[in-house]
């Protein structure tokens, strides 16, 4: 393999990256950036298509005469957050940054990208650009509107990089990489009081903390100590006086899980104990249930080319760590197809890393010639050409 992206190239996509950092759009918005991604794929050649779940952009580049093909993705949406990096590049759109790091994922895939149209490979490489990962569900968009029955791929490969992890660590588990997950509102409605005679309604603010803690039971007794599951409350709204009893609270909150079965049983017992403690103090509660995606599950033929590709490459260094219980639409691509989903250390030896999607958050660039030249070497050798 043996492939080096130039100084030159790596300052390019430094350029890239920042200005899509300051140029953030969200999901399904990213209408600029799939604009930019474009302009450069055009300009090397690719064949583009555009539209996919709405702001999608698909490139394809074909060499020898194989029909073997492979999918790279890049998602490239950022968030609803307020920025407070004070770098000479942040975010030109008050409320929306790249705190997740995909304007790192798409300048490397298109480092990777223009490294391509002089390297020989036999057979297809198909760049997906993704929108609206962020809880959006993009993949899925863009399978609903055809993208593999056009593309058809014999894999399909997404990386992330990982402020966690020491830079050029790469996890490519066999098995579990990411959780499924599940948003829910519970709307508690009771009968409300003056605070100072509560017996004469039916209080919600007690159901609701009842609800929060008993939730607490669905994971440490309905799920085996042995399997993996979160149920979290995140919010708490209700009322708006100091003595006054409210008619309804509302809990939002999220849950994790890896196994079908266990994502089943969350979801009844959520229902279950929230509608059985309303019930028992006088009240009642609603529950929205909203399945958002499946658990990120690598195929372990796929996990083990990403880890030979990587045992190859200088700067990288194959480490195995547990999986996340945060969640990942590339999810949908692997129910699809064959692939695996990996993680590239990007942690700072400063030693100061903000999270993903922390509001100081900001893509370690040097992440940026190590990930380009990932996806160079498993397209040489997934697309080994002939000798």
């Amino acid at each position: 393999m043996g492939y080096t992206l130039s100084n030159d190239h790596v300052e390019e996509a430094i350029r890239w990256r920042q200005h899509l950092h300051e140029n953030p759009e969200l999901g399904f918005d990213e209408k600029q950036t799939s604009a930019f991604i474009s302009s450069k794929l055009f300009e090397w050649g690719y064949e583009i298509a555009s539209g996919y779940g709405k702001t999608g952009v698909v490139g394809t580049l074909r060499k020898g005469s194989s029909n073997r093909s492979i999918g790279i993705r890049a998602d490239m949406d950022a968030l609803p957050i307020v920025e407070s990096t004070s770098l000479p590049y942040a975010s030109k759109k008050p409320g929306i940054m790249h705190a997740c790091g995909h304007d790192g994922h798409v300048a490397s895939a298109l480092a990777a990208a223009r490294a391509l149209r002089g390297i020989e490979f036999d057979g297809t490489v198909t760049f997906i650009f993704q929108p609206a990962e962020e809880n959006e569900g993009g993949a899925r968009a863009m399978i609903e509107d055809g993208l593999f029955k056009d593309y058809k791929v014999d894999a399909v490969f997404g990386m992330h990089n990982w402020p966690a992890l020491p830079l050029g660590s790469i996890v490519a588990r066999p098995d579990q990489m990411m959780a499924a997950f599940a948003t829910f509102e519970i709307v508690v409605r009771g009968r409300g009081a003056h605070g100072a005679m509560p017996h004469e309604g039916a209080d919600p603010v007690v159901a609701a903390s009842q609800i929060v803690s008993a939730l607490q039971t669905i994971s440490s007794r309905n799920v085996s100590p042995l399997e993996s599951a979160v149920v979290s409350v995140t919010q708490i709204h209700g009322g708006d006086a100091w003595n006054v009893i409210p008619e309804e609270v509302v809990l939002r909150g999220t849950t994790r899980w890896f196994d079908e079965e266990i994502g089943e049983r969350i979801q009844q017992r959520v229902k279950q104990v929230s509608a059985s403690i309303a019930e028992g103090l006088g009240c009642h509660a609603a529950v929205d249930y909203f399945i958002r995606y499946p658990a990120t599950i690598n195929d372990a033929h796929q996990a083990a080319v990403v880890k030979e590709v990587a045992a190859t490459l200088p700067g990288l260094t194959i480490v195995d760590a547990l999986p996340s219980m945060a969640a990942e639409d590339f999810a949908f691509m692997l129910q699809e197809q064959p692939g695996c989903y990996f993680w590239l250390g990007a942690g700072r030896s400063s030693g100061e890393n903000p999270g993903l999607h922390s509001s100081k958050y900001d893509f370690n660039d040097a992440v940026l010639p190590l990930a380009a030249t990932m996806w160079v070497s498993l397209v040489q050798s997934e697309l080994r050409a002939a000798s």
